[in-house]
């Protein structure tokens, strides 16, 4: 009897042992490729076009390698999570900055505004926005500011994370500036204006 107690001991043990605690860490690499995607669409950035060719051959590799590495190392369960960014709320926010993103280009062409560290958008040279459209170009960086804020927000809410809205934005920060156009001005991470 006691002999039977501690092998169903010894079971449970190694079966808790085997149980495997999965912890939801910040998806990075999705989240980047999320932001690309968000950032290329509004800032009007076509995708590079890729030569059919190699993308056949690398798709066959891919193939090729994905079943001998699954035969190989059984998947994962829950491994990588879904990274969602498409819900109604980001998509209206995604619209509404890229029809304001056709006024806002002048103003980053000029110098006149540019992106902040923060992942927003600041003036930066005032000089650079005619007297006539320094109110213009406020109200934009307003409402391109607070639609940006509810972007990281929404983002953060659509994947049941509110604690990734920093992680978002810092994201959000890397892509806006590596998507400017040449001569942009952006924020780098000690706030000093620097030109692409």
């Amino acid at each position: 009897m006691k002999s039977l107690k501690l092998t169903a001991l010894i079971s449970m043990l190694m079966l808790l042992a085997a149980c495997v605690t999965i912890n939801i860490y910040f998806p990075a690499a999705q989240a980047e490729q999320a932001a690309e995607r968000i950032v290329d669409d509004i800032l009007g950035n076509q995708p590079p076009k890729e030569d059919k060719g190699a993308w056949v051959e690398s798709l066959y590799f891919e193939k090729i390698a994905k079943g001998v590495l699954n035969f190989l190392v059984p998947k994962a369960q829950a491994a990588q999570p879904d990274f969602n960014v498409d819900t109604p709320q980001i998509r209206k926010l995604q619209a509404s900055m890229k029809q304001r993103n056709q006024t806002l280009e002048d103003y980053y062409s000029s110098g006149g505004v540019g992106f902040t560290r923060d992942a927003r958008i600041a003036i930066h040279d005032p000089a650079a926005i005619p007297l006539r459209d320094r109110v213009k170009a406020e109200r934009l960086i307003a409402d391109e500011n607070a639609d940006r804020d509810a972007l990281y927000r929404a983002i953060a809410a659509a994947n049941g994370h509110p604690e990734w809205e920093s992680e978002i934005r810092s994201t959000f920060a890397r892509t806006w500036i590596e998507k400017a156009k040449g001569g942009w001005w952006y924020q780098d991470s000690a706030g000093r204006w620097k030109q692409r």
